[in-house]
């Protein structure tokens, strides 16, 4: 998909379109998720830091994701590729491979053509947006086609002529090969994956050791055997808050882990799972990363059980100096739980009462619960004036625009952040038919 999540903004936004838009974390150490094609003329890209982002283009429009609609646009995509072969490995909400042999969709390049054209035209009218379509024999070469081919588009890389594509491109294009690799790479004498071949196997495997150096010359000479893997078994179920101001307060820093615990439960029922093994990660004001972990003995999806689970690995992490991070995660999954084993479960009431508190205290630097629930790009309704989206909030005020993927840009309208009238709303489809997904971050 195309500048996946600021694309589904656009398109949900009529003032939005053909301007700058960047989705991502808006606090101090917020980071860009995505970028409009708009915005990346002013140099904004995917992981820049926000602040960075900020600089290069001040007139952009800054919004939070709301990954619960991207993942049901994502749904209806993943969907068109199962009925072209039933090996679809997806690689995140808005990328996959596909294997269209297995599915008899295509047999050589002009059937694959015709598959890629027909698939980029069911993209746009189930989702109203765009995707670019890279058909290769490999799975490295169909990624290097698909990034060729964006924004909107569709590459073959014909069969034979892969080596001389290859040759003069950078050495970062190829798969495990990262800015340290590459550094490494680029003292040796080596910039161009051609420059990769002329070095040989053996110096490639001095270089990086055996594993990766035999890895690097097979995909320089264009040799990619992986397959394409349908499921992923999951591993983990996990949640993660990074905090504007590090947290000092002891206390805050409990209740901020029993908030995410009972945030990781929640995800964890809803995929029908439970687990057996505990993780709390907390990185600290120095970046230093800490992960603890506790094995229960039998899987449970009960919050009270996580959340003192977490509590007792918390005891055991000296959070001197501040905490910036925070994660919760469960491990050792199964599909049933172990009720009768967990004495330890505290009653009814626990769940409610923590997480009441929890949102009852606002995290340091943090706007309070009343603002903090306005969040920039999330959608809104007011009793008067319908739907509508926040641009932002402070001061004890919101901004609204009022407008729908399928209305001309809307007006701005300005309200306390108390309003009786305003309430949350769930995203609006993008095309009719399309099921947007109710609830999200």
């Amino acid at each position: 998909m195309d500048a996946f999540y600021a694309s589904a903004e656009q398109a949900s936004k009529p003032s939005l379109r053909g301007k700058a838009v960047v989705v991502g974390g808006l606090g101090p150490r917020g980071v860009v998720a995505t970028a409009s094609y708009e915005a990346r003329v002013f140099g904004v890209h995917s992981a820049m830091p926000m602040a960075q982002a900020r600089r290069l283009a001040p007139n952009a429009a800054y919004l939070v994701p709301r990954f619960g609609f991207y993942k049901a646009i994502s749904e209806q995509v993943m969907g068109l590729l199962r009925e072209l072969s039933p090996l679809v490995e997806p690689l995140s909400l808005d990328e996959a491979f596909v294997d269209l042999e297995a599915g008899g969709t295509a047999w050589d390049e002009g059937s694959a053509r015709l598959a890629g054209a027909k698939l980029r035209a069911d993209i746009r009218a189930v989702t109203g947006l765009t995707g670019s379509v890279g058909l290769a024999a490999s799975k490295m070469l169909a990624k290097i086609a698909s990034e060729q081919a964006k924004p909107d588009g569709l590459v073959v890389i014909e069969p034979g002529t892969e080596r001389a594509l290859l040759g003069p491109m950078s050495v970062r294009t190829l798969p495990g090969v990262g800015p340290a690799t590459g550094d490494h790479l680029r003292r040796a004498g080596i910039h161009t994956v051609e420059e990769i071949v002329e070095a040989g196997e053996d110096e490639l495997v001095r270089l990086l050791g055996k594993a990766h150096g035999h890895g690097l010359y097979a995909m320089a000479l264009a040799r990619d055997e992986r397959a394409v893997v349908a499921e992923r078994e999951t591993k983990s179920v996990s949640v993660e808050d990074t905090y504007d101001v590090d947290i000092h307060d002891r206390v805050r820093v409990g209740l901020e882990v029993q908030r995410l615990a009972d945030r990781c439960v929640r995800r964890l029922r809803g995929a029908g799972l439970s687990g057996r093994t505990i993780v709390l990660k907390v990185r600290r004001y120095d970046f230093s990363t800490l992960t603890r972990s506790e094995t229960l003995r039998g899987p449970t999806d009960d919050p009270a059980v996580v959340r003192e689970a977490a509590l007792r690995l918390l005891e055991g992490v000296d959070s001197t100096g501040g905490v910036r991070l925070l994660g919760v995660g469960v491990s050792g999954l199964a599909d049933f739980t172990q009720e009768d084993l967990f004495a330890q479960a505290a009653g009814d009431g626990v769940e409610h009462a923590v997480e009441e508190v929890a949102d009852e205290v606002p995290v340091e630097g943090r706007e309070s619960v009343v603002e903090r629930r306005w969040v920039a790009g999330h959608d809104v309704r007011h009793a008067e004036y319908g739907h509508g989206w926040v641009q932002g909030s402070g001061v004890g005020r919101v901004t609204v625009r009022f407008e729908t993927p399928d209305s001309p840009p809307g007006r701005v309208r300005t309200f306390p952040v108390d309003d009786p009238s305003l309430e949350l709303a769930e995203p609006l489809p993008l095309v009719e038919g399309m099921s947007a997904h109710p609830h999200y971050p």
